[in-house]
């Protein structure tokens, strides 16, 4: 199939999307919405609060103006400081999402295994950056498929070790295109994954040199993983990032590329990349320096809240979380005690319990004072109320929550919601 054809049926697939007809696997949606395209019933502009538009809780929903105002300030950033960017897709794995970042000004997007790979080809992502050793025969055979088929599709991923590259050589025996790796720089010790060292690094760099079917194309890590992670902590990491970086080019480890990659960056330290990586010392070749952060285009109401980095620039701008969770009182047997009914099914909790930002009642929303989560259980949502906090059975609670990556996956189709609670489009996930 050509490079052209390939790219209609992505765009095929990206507008079937709108065609997919609404029934109940979808939590949250109009009962009576079953059998109308998604598509059909964005364009019928339902509100979320209007009873009769019948939206059912629990419910998330998205900010349309905080998505866009997320989206805009990273695209800002990361040009500001001369930073390509490939957003981490496992944070929503939502192809739509994916296109509006790469609308944004991102390079490509990041990935963490084979699976999302593949949803992010199906929508026509043309380069991925995969934060993982890949070591999958039947994986590496397909991006060796992929690679052959599309001239202009750009795989990369992580190698820590000669094992793994010598496993991945074997898998891609007789592959058309090599494949581009960049060796990994563990954090430290007790980190995740990564070579410890530098020594490690050269050879697993030589045994990529030795591997018919793979390509050095630079080195890459992730700075959430130090430990006691603080500003001189990361930077300190980061610089070794940088120095093995120019100690494989200095080696000419780089010479079958034409650009080496030098990535880091999740949601928390960014900062420090940008500030780090502009130190980088020239080297042979051009460098792309290529920021991973994924949880920016949602935010959230805890967890990144608290560690973004436009905490400590805000001259930089902000980031505003776009999500809440709606979920209605349906149960409160004592004055200090309520349920609702969302629960962990619904809502992330690895991180943070979520919080009760406001109230709803009879279209009259107002902040949700003295009304405090204490836990959650499969489908409930255990409250602790003040005796005199005006909570009654059947109000609508709006929660803020914290860690976007388990808040997506816990829905298939989430409406977009302008801030009147006017729904404008509906965001479909692959997990």
């Amino acid at each position: 199939m050509s490079t052209e054809a390939l790219a209609q049926q992505a765009a095929d697939r990206l507008a079937r999307l709108a065609g997919e007809r609404v029934d109940h696997r979808f939590k949250g949606l109009p009962p009576d919405a079953d059998g109308l395209t998604v598509a059909e019933l964005a364009a019928q502009r339902r509100n979320l609060f209007r009873e009769s538009d019948g939206f059912t809780t629990p419910l998330l929903a998205l900010s349309a103006e905080r998505l866009e105002h997320n989206l805009a300030l990273m695209e800002t950033y990361t040009a500001r400081h001369g930073l390509a960017f490939a957003p981490h897709g496992k944070t929503s794995m939502a192809p739509q999402l994916f296109h509006r970042q790469l609308r944004r000004g991102a390079w490509g997007i990041t990935l963490a295994v084979p699976h999302q790979v593949r949803v992010a080809r199906a929508f026509g992502v043309r380069r991925i950056f995969l934060a993982n050793e890949l070591v999958d025969a039947a994986a590496l055979r397909w991006i060796a498929a992929e690679l052959a088929a599309d001239p202009e599709f750009r795989f990369v991923c992580y190698v820590d070790s000669v094992s793994g590259v010598e496993r991945m050589d074997a898998a891609l025996r007789g592959a058309v295109r090599p494949v581009d790796v960049v060796v990994e720089l563990g954090a430290g010790e007790g980190a995740r994954t990564g070579v410890r060292d530098a020594a490690e690094g050269a050879a697993v760099a030589a045994a990529v040199a030795g591997a018919a079917a793979l390509r050095l194309a630079g080195v890459a890590g992730y700075e959430g993983e130090v430990p006691g992670a603080d500003p001189e902590r990361v930077r300190a990491y980061l610089r070794r990032l940088v120095t093995l970086a120019a100690a494989l080019d200095g080696a000419g480890r780089f010479a079958g590329t034409e650009e080496i990659v030098v990535s880091a960056g999740g949601s928390a330290w960014f900062d420090a990349v940008a500030e780090v990586f502009a130190e980088l010392p020239a080297l042979s070749r051009p460098v792309l320096k290529l920021l991973r952060s994924g949880a920016y285009v949602s935010h959230d109401d805890g967890h990144y809240r608290r560690l973004t980095p436009f905490t400590r620039v805000p001259e930089e701008g902000a980031l505003e979380p776009a999500f809440r969770l709606w979920a209605q009182v349906v149960s409160r047997p004592t004055r200090e005690q309520a349920f609702a009914n969302a629960g962990k099914r619904d809502a992330a909790h690895d991180l943070d319990l979520p919080a009760a930002q406001v109230v709803r009642r009879d279209g009259v929303e107002r902040p949700a004072a003295g009304v405090t989560v204490t836990g959650l259980s499969d489908q409930h949502t255990w409250l602790r109320t003040d005796p005199e906090a005006d909570v009654e059975v059947g109000d609508w609670i709006g929660f803020g929550l914290s860690h976007p990556c388990t808040s997506f996956d816990k829905w298939q189709l989430i409406p977009v919601a302008e801030a009147d609670g006017t729904v404008v489009d509906y965001i479909r996930t692959f997990f």
